[in-house]
């Protein structure tokens, strides 16, 4: 199987691939055609389908599918021209080659974060973690989530991934400064993109759930927060309001969809803390993106400028 990360320009590529999107579009002149986005456990590609005709058999989106296309660079980001598609049969793909997974074990992420949760000294924090990343629903799914659909982490075990970076990230700036309460700073950190276990379905769709759609991840771990509290006795509810208040501002600036700003120093921390550790991963996955060992990567949406390799035999 040709994976996609392993695409070159003008090769051909023909093989299996699960179709994540599908748009039926026209250009200015009027002339219809397909705007696919298609997926294995490498990465995502745009795919566009000029001439359809005999060659494009009947498909949907969520199937996988057989291509016979031509791999283009455009604007620094590779894309397929597709000429000949058709469903792919029972027997032909591995459904293991499209769930992206991360190169990290994600058991020994649990376990730093195990670790992390034993050093709450606050009784009713600890507790709250210990029910929510206990066994069960939570934890199970904990370990197959991605961090996002597209920007970064967006792989089975990338919340797992991210969530131990962003908590590592907190304990060091917890030490760096005195007024920080590093019980709840850590707590929100572990917690802060847990209601992404619901916002995203599981692989290999990976897409917004309706409560995703209509709440979004702040919201629905806020929620989770909340009714996980409530089942401990005696939980002091001036705390569950600063962590509550954590998560649903971690996102820092409304523009970024947070429904409050961070008014308290752990809500402050986390945010740049979380941002942080995407801004870098999503730097670092268009690094490694880069087969073409190319100087310029081009324009980076989440980053919002054009990135460049570092050359270190010119520094």
């Amino acid at each position: 199987m040709k994976y996609i990360e392993d695409f070159t320009d003008g090769q051909q590529v023909i093989g299996h691939y699960l179709c994540r999107q599908k748009n039926t579009l026209e250009t200015k002149s009027g002339k219809r055609y397909l705007s696919l986005v298609l997926t294995d456990k490498t990465g995502r590609i745009n795919g566009k389908v000029w001439e359809l005709n005999n060659d494009i058999q009947s498909f949907e989106e969520g199937n996988f599918i057989k291509i016979d296309a031509k791999a283009q660079l455009y604007q620094s980001e590779m894309q397929l021209k597709i000429l000949r598609i058709r469903k792919s049969l029972e027997g032909e793909y591995d459904p293991a080659d499209y769930n992206p997974v991360t190169d990290k074990d994600v058991e020994t992420l649990f376990l730093q974060l195990a670790g992390f949760i034993k050093t709450v000294g606050n009784v009713h924090l600890r507790k709250l973690l210990e029910s929510i990343f206990g066994a069960g629903e939570v934890a199970s799914a904990f370990k197959k989530s991605s961090a996002a659909k597209t920007l970064h982490h967006s792989y089975m075990g990338g919340l797992a991934e991210h969530t131990v970076s962003v908590v590592q990230f907190c304990d060091f700036v917890s030490g760096q400064y005195k007024h920080i309460n590093r019980d709840l700073l850590i707590t929100a950190a572990m917690l802060h993109d847990v209601g992404k276990i619901y916002e995203l379905s599981p692989f290999p769709e990976n897409e917004y759930t309706d409560e995703g759609q209509l709440l979004g991840h702040i919201i629905i771990g806020a929620e989770l927060v909340e009714k996980e509290a409530s089942k401990i006795s005696g939980f002091p509810p001036k705390l569950k309001l600063m962590l509550k208040h954590c998560i649903l501002a971690h996102h820092g600036e409304y523009l970024f969809g947070s429904p409050k700003l961070p008014q308290i120093i752990e809500a402050y921390v986390l945010f740049y803390c979380d941002n942080a550790d995407a801004k870098i991963k999503a730097f670092e996955e268009a690094l490694s993106a880069n087969k073409d060992n190319l100087k310029w990567l081009g324009y980076n949406r989440m980053l919002e400028r054009n990135i460049r390799k570092t050359d270190t035999q010119e520094v």
